[in-house]
C-alpha cells in the first residue's frame, strides 16, 4: 500500500528543519553574476530576502531561528517540466526514424514566493526588502549570473529568470503577498548539446551507408554483361564514321545548296 499523500510529518525532528530550510526557505540561489566574489560563487537568496534580520541578530547575539517567523516561504508552482521534446510533424520512413528525429527542448521551472506581513509596521521593512530583491535580481541578470532552483522533484542548475509576477488573490485582505518566479533552463551545457544530436543526426553527419547493388544470376546477367561488351564493338564504329562523314562535308562542301560558303 503507496502511503497517503496527507500522511503527518514529525516538525520536531532535525531533517523536517533541513528540508524546510531546503526546499521552503532558500531553494533558489544565485550563481555567479553578484556572486562571484563569494568563496563558491553561489548566493542563497535567503541572505537577501533576511537581510534585515541577519543585521538585527548580529546586534541582539545568536540565537536559534525561527523558520516560520521568516520573510519569504516559497513553494513549486504546478506545470514545471521534467523532459520536453519536439518532434517533426513531416511523415517518417518507420517508428525508428520517428523515435530519433526528436529534439531536446529547454525546461521550465516555476516558484510561488510568499511574503505576507507578519507582524504590526511591517509594510515598512516589506517595502525595503522587495527594493533591495528587485535590484539585485536585475544587477545580477545584467552581469550574466545564473539560478540555481531546488524542488522535492528536481534541482534545475544554470538556469534563466524570465519574470517576476505578482499573482496574489483576493482571498486575504493584504495585496502583493506572493510573486511568482519563472525560470528557464536553456540547453547551454556540453553534454546537453551532445543529446540534441541523435543517433539519427549522428548517421546523418557521419554518413549514411551505401547500399550494395545486388548482382543477379540467370539469362538476365548474361544479357547485363554482354551489354557492355556490345555497347564497345558498336558505339566506337559508329561514332568513327560520324566522325568520316562530318569531315567529308566540311572538306567538300564549298557553298551549300544556300549559296553560303562553309
Amino acid at each position: 500500500m503507496f502511503g497517503s499523500p496527507q500522511k503527518e510529518i514529525d516538525v520536531s525532528s532535525g531533517g523536517y528543519e533541513a528540508f524546510k530550510l531546503s526546499y521552503e526557505i532558500s531553494p533558489v540561489i544565485l550563481v555567479n553574476g553578484i556572486a562571484n566574489l563569494i568563496p563558491g560563487q553561489m548566493l542563497p537568496i535567503v541572505a537577501l530576502t533576511e537581510a534585515a534580520s541577519f543585521t538585527q541578530g548580529l546586534l541582539q547575539g545568536p540565537s536559534v531561528p525561527n523558520l516560520d517567523q521568516f520573510f519569504a516561504h516559497w513553494k513549486p508552482v504546478g506545470g514545471s517540466t521534467l523532459v520536453a521534446q519536439e518532434i517533426g510533424m513531416f511523415p517518417f520512413a518507420n517508428q525508428a526514424v520517428a523515435a530519433n528525429a526528436v529534439i531536446a527542448q529547454p525546461l521550465n521551472v516555476s516558484m510561488l514566493m510568499m511574503c505576507p506581513v507578519q507582524q504590526e509596521a511591517g509594510y515598512t521593512s516589506k517595502l525595503a526588502t522587495l527594493t533591495v530583491l528587485k535590484q539585485t535580481l536585475a544587477q545580477h541578470n545584467s552581469a550574466g549570473g545564473t539560478y540555481t532552483v531546488v524542488t522535492p522533484m528536481q534541482i534545475y542548475t544554470n538556469c534563466l529568470l524570465l519574470k517576476v509576477t505578482d499573482v496574489s488573490s483576493g482571498e486575504s485582505k493584504q495585496v502583493q503577498y506572493e510573486l511568482q518566479f519563472d525560470f528557464l533552463q536553456p540547453l547551454i551545457q556540453i553534454n546537453q548539446l551532445a543529446q540534441v544530436y541523435n543517433s539519427l543526426m549522428a548517421k546523418m553527419a557521419g554518413g549514411l551507408p551505401t547500399p550494395q547493388i545486388p548482382t543477379w544470376s540467370g539469362p538476365s546477367a548474361t544479357f547485363g554483361n554482354a551489354l557492355p561488351q556490345a555497347a564497345g564493338g558498336v558505339i566506337p564504329s559508329v561514332s568513327n564514321n560520324l566522325g568520316s562523314m562530318a569531315g567529308s562535308v566540311s572538306q567538300g562542301a564549298g557553298a551549300n545548296q544556300f549559296g553560303f560558303v562553309a
